[in-house]
């Protein structure tokens, strides 16, 4: 997946900040905010273990799960326009628009990870 890396098992997403001339990685699922910065590969894996190692070191000192929980709903706001191309494509491949659109983000998970 692009701009996304895994870290014992944790993704993070990673982007490039110029201010600093620093690539910043923010692991996503956590109930938290844990973050890490560094000029290159190696050093993201390096900060990123170390981040992460005391973040989930706090959630167990504090008896919190580090990890947030979800519903899996998505409420999702569309024009008038996409909404009628979205339920019109939906329903050309015999599907709900729900399934649907479960299956376009799946694809796309596919072909960036490919």
């Amino acid at each position: 997946m692009m701009n996304v890396m895994e870290i014992d098992g944790v993704k993070a997403v990673i982007t490039f900040d110029p201010e600093i001339n620093m690539f910043r990685g923010e692991f996503v699922g956590l109930n938290g905010g844990a973050d890490f910065y560094s000029t290159d590969i190696d050093g993201l894996h390096r900060e990123g273990k170390k981040s992460l190692k005391v973040f989930l070191d706090m959630c167990a000192e504090d008896g919190v799960s580090p990890y947030r929980k979800t519903s899996g709903r998505i409420n999702l706001r569309l024009s008038q326009e996409l909404y009628e191309k979205a339920t019109t494509l939906a329903n050309a491949s015999g599907k709900s628009l729900n399934a649907w659109i479960v299956d376009v983000i799946r694809h796309t998970d596919d072909v960036l990870t490919n």
